[in-house]
């Protein structure tokens, strides 16, 4: 049960800059403890704290105050006094950091684990995997462009590849290995890369209203990657889509949201849907609860495909059900199969198709499965390699669908 009056509050604390105080907050609240007492107002700062973009589905990392250099003085004898007070402070702020990070984690989130991965697992021999950059007005981001063997041929379908926290574009390439099938099938890929100065966990930010925007924040950068390629290599117009995983999930969801005319298709890997959070608190609370249905955005005209864990802790399975209920357009029904990976997991794949029969949608609950790429290879991270594959099953839905000229 939500109340308001603490989510509330830890608005309030979120804007302040007291993030793990907001957190704790959210987290009583979700665990049914009340909360307390608000604190009375206290006077205006002069200069307001700085809100760092919050990690979003990831350990945080450090959140510890910088520890006040002690007031020089003249008498001696106070200088024992003053490295003990700097001592005394530099250890709470520690302690704090340590409260902050158990907050986090104890509402299932994850951390970076990995090394990075070796060029073999990355993309086939041969084939070339390239850096780039891209800058607006919105800011500057660097991105991994997989070029297959075929690539002068004619034009060519497009994926764009949105990591999840912590990743980097070669960690996730490695663990979904889409360079490989997209090599096979003749595609490029694209992997735009979050830096830490955007967000500290390296998270795409989501749930933030100012990345929720057309030609604004983040979308914009995604957008402008994507039309970059698009100008440079022999790209199909009508066949570029758009997929992530956990917070490059939910960045999939937003880009198929606020550029319906550029994507033809998009994955949502353990991720939300857009508009499922507008700031940090609905974030938390989305996360593990489901986003409320008084957040959630209009039906999506992009064809959908959606996988996610019965069992995940880090993002709710009710997420995946919501993108689905927003999923495309009129439809003429809905079918459901269940299947079973050898020596894997089962699931049950729901489809809906529209009146010529095509399936515009599918949803893959992947049974026993927690926040993890499904079917993906151990040399990544955040990888299930006991199936289903994603990969193929997202490549096979995406290069059935192409935007009407």
């Amino acid at each position: 049960m939500l109340n308001p009056d603490i989510v509330r509050e830890a608005t309030r604390l979120t804007r302040a800059g007291q993030l793990v105080e907001a957190t704790a907050l959210l987290q009583r609240m979700l665990r049914g403890a009340s909360a307390p007492a608000a604190p009375p107002a206290s006077p205006a700062r002069t200069t307001p704290a700085r809100l760092e973009p919050p990690t979003i589905d990831a350990k945080a990392t450090r959140l510890a105050e910088r520890a006040r250099q002690p007031e020089p003085s003249a008498a001696t004898q106070a200088k024992p006094a003053q490295a003990k007070s700097a001592h005394t402070k530099s250890a709470h702020s520690r302690r704090q950091s340590r409260a902050g990070t158990a907050d986090i984690a104890s509402l299932g989130l994850r951390g970076p684990i990995r090394r990075a991965p070796a060029m073999r697992d990355i993309a086939p021999e041969g084939t070339q995997f390239v850096e780039g950059h891209f800058s607006n007005a919105a800011g500057h981001r660097s991105y991994k462009l997989f070029k297959p063997h075929r690539c002068q041929e004619q034009a060519l379908p497009l994926i764009v590849m949105l990591h999840g926290c912590t990743q980097s574009a070669d960690d996730f390439a490695a663990g979904t290995r889409m360079n490989f099938l997209a090599d096979a099938q003749n595609c490029f890929v694209i992997y735009p890369e979050q830096p830490r100065g955007a967000n500290q966990a390296k998270c795409w930010n989501w749930f933030r209203s100012d990345d929720q925007q057309r030609d604004g924040g983040e979308p914009s950068l995604i957008a402008g990657i994507t039309r970059q390629i698009m100008r440079e290599y022999a790209i199909d117009p009508t066949r570029v889509y758009v997929c992530g995983l956990s917070a490059g999930g939910a960045a999939a969801a937003v880009m198929a949201a606020t550029y319906p005319d550029l994507y033809a298709a998009v994955g949502v890997h353990s991720g939300l849907a857009c508009g499922a959070a507008r700031d940090l608190p609905s974030a938390l609370i989305a996360m593990r609860q489901g986003g409320g249905s008084d957040l959630m955005a209009a039906k999506s005209a992009v064809p959908t495909i959606i996988f996610h864990g019965d069992r995940d802790t880090t993002v709710h399975p009710d997420n995946g059900d919501r993108i689905f209920a927003q999923s495309t357009g009129a439809t003429r029904g809905r079918t459901s199969v269940r299947g079973q990976v050898p020596g894997g997991h089962a699931y049950t794949r729901t489809m809906l198709a529209d009146p010529s029969g095509q399936v515009t949608s599918e949803h893959w609950t992947i049974h026993g499965a927690g926040h993890a790429w499904s079917g993906g290879s151990p040399a990544g991270s955040y990888t299930d390699p006991k199936g289903p594959d994603a990969t193929g099953e997202m490549l096979r839905f995406f290069l059935s669908h192409s935007l009407r000229p």
